[in-house]
């Protein structure tokens, strides 16, 4: 009888294979607390300080010796009442737990790390290196995960993680010292170390390290800028020697790397960047709308006039403008204002892009997030953009050069955030605005400095006319005068007050004034930037003047991680009916506490977003607000699921617990209505994922994330893809969840082989594959498989991938999943193809189809379709190619797919194209080119194409689909 034991991750015991139950939690951490000190009695008074802290029970030691003799039960149901246990011995007074490496991981670890330092004193780094690896691979999330959080902080249970970090430090360095591509396997380890511990700055350096020696420099100074960044604010230093000795590694790396490379060599350097750019084919025009009561700023608008050359004179440099100023001065009005009286002299466009620097929740918008924003303006293809960040900013270079292209890079957290943003070539403008001092952009790039400060008397005078009327700013000079130095002169605080003067427009002015005087005056949130005390008072006297269930709602809204949210967003988080919220909104927007950007999505600026914040931990309860941000996320998470359903009906998913009472999950009735409300949501769901990761369970977070999957990949947005599901997996090891874990590591392999980042998919899809077999999810593990068939496929392995589909279908076959085997079928015919044994795969994919139709799964008779299509179409069947063809393009218009709708009007256009119907195949790609670009998705470039080269000037009569 063989009992083995693990505490490198969730507690577990293990009989002949069959897992045990561990009782309650504090038997369970009994256990754990065992496991850690295994080999040496723990002494009863120390069990007890870990289970119950410094208020035990009078009771805990009777408590302990049950636990103890529930647990020699459970590990020994044979032994007798009064027998000798050969686990759990008594004795120096206290318990032993008698193991050995080979029954608890946590021994084996130790023993491999032992064996590993030897070989590195012996010289043997690569040896070492992979001692380590095999240790590290014992780990399942942090030491004893899935105990109470109480227990878990016991310095028994700490140091073990202290041991785990050690280790990951020891695999990286040695790796680095043995090189011949063992980085590249300690990488995912190296990562998901560093996610849980951003400010250990050893562990930093060495991930960036690693990072530039498997060829991804871009991220490594990436990685760099990111914790410099979390240092400053979080702990308000500046990088240790180690770290800055880190950069200066990689930059010097790089440097070789480009003085090495000629550009358009092709060679593989890890320098994507030295790739030509593709050429931009859209003139973007993102400038918000200029402010019809604009007021003032006539002396600034001047000095930034003065950065441009004269009409018809070439602009010989890049001209940086940044503008500066506290919060609610007026930066960004000021940028945009300029902007669109300048937009004429830039005819290939303008770009605008807020970065929320300084957002309350911290979901500040990353440079590579901003760039890839930018190259999609440009209809940059999703599988030409390149995979860093360096790569993506030389790729958005490329496409301004010989452009004149305006840029606002509104509220940019320092001169770091915006740097990759900045044109590499003459003829652009830049507008950054920042409540920073951006002293870097300066010196370093030349940029001219505007700081603004609040507005002068006669400005504020103006901006109250403007909005008030000259006849009532006349009618009462005193209390105008009065109201402007309440509010400071602050443009912000101005507008709250003015909109509430509007819509009382028979409250004398003196009122008005009357009441800021009386109101409090702190914000600590700004308490050094003067004078945001009376911006404050103008906020309160708003503020208080709302109808108590709008104020609630207003203090609720902080809690919302992204930009802006939807009304169904909303009435989640108060918990209410649409119909009870939407006016509640109503009186928002008109108090100018909240904005409506777009009709039904609703968002304020941070300043008042964070006196929100303020509010709501003053005026509401911490178990109301985390009831808020429960509602909020299942919101998300419940929706996103509703959405995944609706584009892919038949895929396996999540199954998820109901969502809290009220929320409010939006009714999607089709494919369009779901991937536009996906579209619309991302950014935000994204920033939930996050959110869920920092301040909730990690549950929200995981299971997000694993429901976004097939959205994110499929509409190319791998590099958000791979953000949200690290943070994600990070979420899940922490929380001890086998099954969230496993999904993780299974769509960080899929997106890491997006990229051909091999190892690193590989690794990740091997991981998923033991979690999913040790909880025993056989349809997970037949999806994991079919991921490796398919990266398989892509480097040309046919029959390794054919191995892992004879293995997916086992694992349906087992569940009693016909559809599952049925897919796999049709995806085994596509390999033939592949391979070109088209009669092998007319059987396989006949095979799919009929299964499909006994089981009524359209979407995958559909598909059978499409493959048995492309069969004979190589077949030279071309005939029967488009009939087959005609069945899969009508099936997916009546379920309203439309990606594959285009994917299949391509085909069709192909096989036109075979028969010499030039202007057939023209009609089939011009449709499904439209349907790509509607939908925003990359395919459509590679479409357009194929139009170009056909170079056919006007489709014929009989559309495909309808002959």
């Amino acid at each position: 009888m063989r009992t083995r034991f693990a505490v490198l991750g969730p507690v577990r015991a293990w009989r002949d294979g069959t897992e045990l139950v561990l009782g309650p939690p504090k038997q369970r951490a009994l256990l754990a607390l065992l496991l850690t000190e295994a080999g040496h009695p723990v002494a009863v008074h120390e069990i007890v300080d870990a289970l119950w802290g410094q208020d035990p029970p009078d009771t805990a030691v009777n408590v302990v010796q049950r636990h103890i003799g529930a647990l020699r039960r459970l590990l020994e149901p044979e032994l007798p009442a009064r027998g000798e246990s050969r686990w759990l011995v008594r004795g120096s007074g206290g318990y032993r737990l008698d193991v050995d490496p080979d029954s608890l991981d946590l021994l084996r670890f130790r023993e491999l790390r032992q064996r590993a330092a030897k070989a590195a004193q012996e010289g043997e780094p690569a040896a070492a290196t992979e001692l380590l690896i095999e240790a590290l691979a014992l780990w399942r999330g942090p030491a004893a995960s899935g105990i109470a959080p109480e227990v878990r902080s016991y310095p028994a249970f700490t140091a073990l993680d202290g041991e785990h970090l050690a280790a990951v430090k020891e695999a990286a360095e040695l790796a680095l010292e043995a090189g011949g591509g063992l980085g590249a396997r300690v990488l995912v380890t190296l990562r998901q170390a560093a996610a849980q511990h951003p400010l250990d700055e050893g562990l930093q350096a060495r991930l960036i390290l690693v990072l530039a020696a498997t060829g991804h420099q871009a991220e490594a100074l990436d990685v760099h800028r990111t914790v410099r960044t979390r240092l400053a604010d979080e702990l308000g230093v500046q990088p240790g020697p180690e770290l800055q000795a880190a950069q200066q590694r990689v930059l010097g790396r790089t440097q070789t790397l480009r003085a090495s490379v000629p550009t358009g060599s092709g060679e593989d350097a890890g320098e994507e960047d030295l790739q030509p750019a593709p050429a931009a084919t859209v003139r973007p025009a993102q400038l918000p709308a200029d402010l019809a009561a604009f007021t003032g700023r006539r002396s600034e608008l001047a000095r930034v006039r003065e950065l441009l050359p004269r009409f018809g004179e070439a602009m010989s440099t890049v001209v940086i403008s940044a503008i500066g100023g506290m919060a609610g001065v007026g930066k960004t009005t000021l940028a945009v204002h300029w902007a669109h009286s300048v937009a004429d002299r830039f005819p290939d466009g303008q770009l605008y892009v807020n970065l929320r620097g300084f957002h309350p929740t911290g979901s500040i918008m990353s440079a590579a997030e901003a760039i890839r924003s930018f190259l999609d303006a440009f209809g940059v293809p999703g599988q030409r953009i390149p995979a860093g960040l360096d790569a993506q900013a030389a790729l958005y270079r490329s496409l301004l050069a010989d452009r004149r292209v305006l840029i606002v890079l509104d509220n940019a957290r320092d001169t770091e955030h915006v740097r990759p943003l900045l044109p590499g070539a003459p003829g652009c403008l830049v507008l950054v605005t920042s409540r920073s001092q951006l002293y870097g952009l300066v010196a370093g790039e030349g940029a001219h400095s505007l700081t603004l400060d609040v507005l002068t008397h006669d400005d504020a005078r103006e901006f109250l006319s403007r909005r008030l009327g000259d006849e009532r700013v006349a009618r009462e000079p005193d209390a105008v005068t009065e109201i402007i130095d309440l509010c400071g002169r602050l443009p912000l605080a101005l507008a709250v007050v003015s909109a509430r003067a509007v819509v009382n427009p028979s409250f004398p002015l003196a009122s008005v004034a009357a009441e800021l005087r009386e109101s409090e005056d702190s914000l600590d949130a700004f308490s050094g930037e003067a004078p945001v005390a009376d911006a404050r008072s103008a906020f309160s006297w708003s503020y208080q003047l709302l109808s108590p269930a709008a104020a609630r709602v207003f203090r609720l809204l902080a809690l919302h991680p992204g930009p802006d949210c939807s009304l169904a967003a909303v009435a989640s988080l108060a918990g209410q009916r649409i119909g009870q919220v939407r006016p509640l909104l109503g009186e928002l927007v008109r108090a100018h506490l909240l904005s409506e950007p777009v009709p039904g999505r609703y968002g304020c600026h941070e300043l008042l977003r964070a006196y929100a914040t303020e509010l709501g931990r003053a005026e509401d309860g911490v178990p109301d607000l985390d009831a808020a941000r429960r509602r909020l996320l299942d919101h998300y998470l419940h929706t996103v699921h509703a959405a995944d359903s609706v584009i892919a009906p038949t895929r396996e998913r999540l199954q998820l617990r109901p969502h809290a009472p009220g929320v409010t999950v939006p009714r999607l009735p089709d494919q369009a209505a779901a991937a536009t409300w996906l579209e619309a949501n991302r950014s935000v769901v994204l920033a939930a994922i996050e959110q869920a990761a920092r301040h909730g369970s990690g549950e929200h977070s995981w299971q997000l994330a694993a429901t976004a999957d097939l959205y994110l990949d499929r509409n190319g947005h791998w590099q958000e893809q791979l953000a949200a599901q690290t943070t994600a997996l990070g979420a899940a090891q922490r929380l001890g969840d086998i099954r969230g874990q496993a999904h993780g590591h299974k769509a960080l392999g899929f997106t890491n082989g997006r990229f051909d980042r091999w190892d690193e998919a590989d690794a990740h899809l091997a991981r998923a594959l033991e979690l999913f077999a040790e909880i025993g999810d056989g349809i997970g593990l037949a999806r994991v498989h079919r991921h490796c068939a398919y990266l398989a496929n892509r480097r040309e392995r046919h029959e390794e991938a054919l191995g892992h589909y004879a293995d997916a279908s086992s694992l349906y076959r087992a569940a009693g999943w016909e559809s599952g085997e049925a897919y796999v079928a049709n995806e085994v015919g596509w390999t033939y193809i592949l391979m070109g044994r088209y009669e092998d795969a007319l059987k396989e994919c006949g095979r799919a189809l009929a299964a499909h139709q006994r089981t009524g799964d359209g979407n995958g008779v559909a598909s059978a379709w499409d493959s048995l299509g492309y069969a004979h179409h190589h077949l030279h069947e071309h005939d029967r190619a488009l009939e087959c063809y005609e069945h899969a393009l009508r099936l997916y218009r009546e379920s309203r797919d439309r990606y594959l709708e285009a994917d299949t009007l391509v085909h069709i256009g192909d096989t036109h194209r075979a028969r010499g119907e030039n202007g057939r195949a023209a009609l089939a790609w011009r449709e499904a080119a439209a349907i790509l670009e509607d939908i925003g998705h990359s395919e459509a470039a590679q479409v357009r194409d194929r139009l170009r080269d056909l170079a056919v000037p006007d489709p014929v009569p009989d559309p495909p689909g309808r002959q």
